[in-house]
């Protein structure tokens, strides 16, 4: 199977990398090159540029996007929401089977807004009793513009599995730092460490051809997750191998 892996020189794409590598043959589409691996240097909001790279191709790990800081709508706009269905469309015309794309718990993290969701992620364990996960059903509450663009992703994927007949499946990737490790108090809850994120991908990219268009939180094994784990479990057979609870208070 061929994979074509974008935004392959980041953080969480330098960790799929090695995940996958000898097991795959990996393509990247990327800014600057990537050395060792086939690469397409490309900008993915320029759509005849990026568009060969997906010949040839079984499925795409969809990772290049803006995500670092605070993002304002112009940084976005050509990456998170361009790029995304300049990827999508590309894939589509290549007959790709299969899309595994980076979503984002900012998708629903504005309920950290609101009890008992706000009290975890301020690390008030004290003050919860019990709380119920969000699930991939849960209403959407995105927080700030670059939580709206992973929406946008999210409904995309859904028109392209039903118009084209692909499998597209979302990820709502937790809080992935170069450190491996929880950085400060929220992260206790979200955390996700860079073998979690790269071994869920790895289970999307075998998961049954009926897993048509589904979407996952992808946290590691956190004792003060509020995100459901249950779903990836029972339909990818995975289960998260790291915790946050292994280190000490950020």
């Amino acid at each position: 199977m061929k994979i074509l892996v974008t935004g392959m020189s980041g953080l969480i794409g330098k960790a799929i990398r090695k995940e996958l590598e000898g097991d795959y043959e990996l393509r990247a589409l990327n800014r600057s090159p990537v050395e060792g691996v086939e690469c397409v240097q490309a900008d993915i909001s320029d759509f005849d540029a990026i568009r060969p790279a997906f010949d040839g191709i079984d499925q795409v790990v969809h990772m290049a996007a803006i995500a670092h800081g605070s993002p304002e709508w112009d940084d976005l706009l050509p990456f998170n929401v361009i790029g995304t269905y300049n990827v999508f469309e590309a894939a589509r015309q290549a007959g790709v089977s299969r899309v595994i794309a980076a979503s984002s718990g900012a998708t629903i993290s504005g309920y950290e807004s609101v009890e008992p969701y706000k009290a975890l992620g301020e690390g008030r364990y004290d003050d919860v009793d019990q709380w119920d996960d969000l699930t991939h059903e849960s209403p959407l509450h995105p927080k700030g513009i670059y939580g709206c663009t992973k929406v946008w992703a999210e409904a995309l994927a859904r028109h392209y599995s039903d118009s084209a007949n692909m499998s597209m499946i979302c990820l709502r990737i937790g809080a992935v730092n170069a450190e491996d490790k929880p950085l400060e108090t929220r992260q206790k809850s979200v955390w996700c460490s860079q073998g979690d994120v790269a071994r869920m991908v790895r289970s999307c990219i075998e998961a049954p051809d009926g897993v048509k268009c589904d979407t996952f939180f992808v946290v590691s094994n956190n004792k003060y997750s509020y995100r459901d784990m249950k779903h990836p479990k029972e339909v990818l057979g995975f289960e998260p191998q790291d915790s946050a609870d292994d280190f000490p208070e950020p």
